[in-house]
């Protein structure tokens, strides 16, 4: 017949076959003669961590010493085993044993449908929730489930706003231990992951499977609408905003918006007249680096960019995708106002000042103003003759 019983430190509740009084859970198993005035001496024993030879003879006939010493320590907080390698301490010896799987690689515990290996049988059944598409944890917000209660956890984060992983030297905050870590790579400028082709190192695994994509030329992700293709997954995102004609970095100088940050900071150069690339044959400077790389064509006299039709070379892949409307006949700017159109925007643009009569180009010495700089040079000859 069963008997409840409880813990006298605990209070956690057991049973067992033999009649008992309120028995330790797991700690001692009394004797069916066991006094009252014998029930407060165990307990200062208990309590005490002593186990005296006369608590041996008062708990004789106990059978599960090993659990009650190993139960005990949760209370004690005694961790008697040290890992030699890290010296991290543990209150039993089948949680060292695990423990040191990490420092010998080892991974018994494998998943027979893709052969990842784990080191805790509790990793792999967590790892298996992957294959039977298994998510247990369910926001209660947004509904999204989860495989892991830490991730659900995590996600819970977006809702609270709340980042308790902060870095000491920056102050920014993150959601995850995870990202704060990867952050101060940044900081410590720590580039773990180097590429074997090029030498190129990357703070993150990802970023490297992203530029290795460069070598392999594998674009993966690809834009539904126009089926335009890319490496990263991000670069498709920003993409998609041409669609959605979404712009959310804005200017705070003069409003104008942009699709991505990088486009804003190269943007903000146009106010603060920073041009950090530097021409080093002729000191020429310039706000993007990819107008230096076309810069330096000019000096290498290298012409990347050929017409298949007419073998016409070119510095910049503008320059030809313009001359190609030479033969296509392709006139994409049209003006609204008079229906002309234009293969170059940039006559397209001079063309609007007809109808906007706007002459943005001013004579030094006689404040005559014309809507082209080619009008202007002509008639700055008139007072160069007149000098003459």
């Amino acid at each position: 017949m069963e008997q409840s019983g409880q813990c006298y430190i605990c209070s956690e509740e057991r049973k067992t076959k033999t009649f008992s009084y309120n028995q330790p859970c797991i700690h001692i198993k009394q004797k069916q003669s066991l006094k009252e005035d014998n029930e407060t001496l165990i307990e200062d024993i208990l309590k005490s961590n002593i186990l005296n030879r006369g608590a041996q003879k008062l708990l004789n006939g106990h059978t599960e010493r090993s659990k009650s010493k190993r139960h005990l320590r949760i209370h004690t907080e005694e961790n008697p085993y040290v890992c030699e390698i890290c010296s991290k301490n543990f209150n039993r010896l089948d949680n060292l044993k695990r423990h040191l799987r990490i420092h010998t690689q080892k991974k018994p515990y494998v998943c027979e449908i893709c052969s990842k290996c784990f080191i805790k049988n509790g990793h792999l059944k967590i790892h298996l929730r992957i294959h039977n598409n298994e998510k247990p944890y369910v926001c209660e917000i947004c509904k999204s489930a989860h495989s892991q209660l830490g991730h659900l956890k995590t996600h819970l984060r977006i809702h609270t706003e709340e980042k308790p992983y902060t870095c000491d030297i920056c102050q920014k905050s993150f959601t995850r231990n995870g990202n704060l870590k990867i952050h101060l790579r940044i900081h410590n400028n720590e580039k773990p992951y180097v590429c074997e082709i090029c030498k190129s190192a990357h703070s993150q695994l990802g970023h490297l499977k992203t530029h290795l994509r460069i070598h392999t030329e594998e674009k993966p992700y690809v834009c539904e609408i126009c089926n335009k293709c890319f490496s990263g997954n991000g670069n498709l995102k920003i993409h998609l905003r041409i669609h959605n004609k979404e712009k959310p970095y804005v200017c705070e100088i003069c409003n104008k918006s942009h699709s991505n940050l990088s486009n804003l900071k190269l943007h903000l150069r146009t106010h603060t007249k920073e041009k950090p690339y530097v021409c080093e044959i002729c000191n020429k400077a310039y706000s993007h680096l990819s107008n230096l790389k076309t810069h330096l064509r000019i000096h290498t006299k290298e012409k990347p960019y050929a017409c298949e039709i007419c073998q016409k070379s070119f510095t910049q892949l503008g320059d030809l995708k313009r001359h190609l409307r030479i033969h296509t006949k392709e006139k994409p700017y049209l003006c609204e106002i008079c229906l002309k159109s234009f293969s170059q925007r940039s006559s397209f643009k001079t063309h609007l000042r007809i109808h906007t009569e706007e002459k943005p180009y001013t004579c030094g010495f006689c404040e005559k103003t014309f809507s082209v700089r080619s009008s202007l040079k002509r008639h700055l000859r008139v007072h160069a003759k007149e000098e003459f």
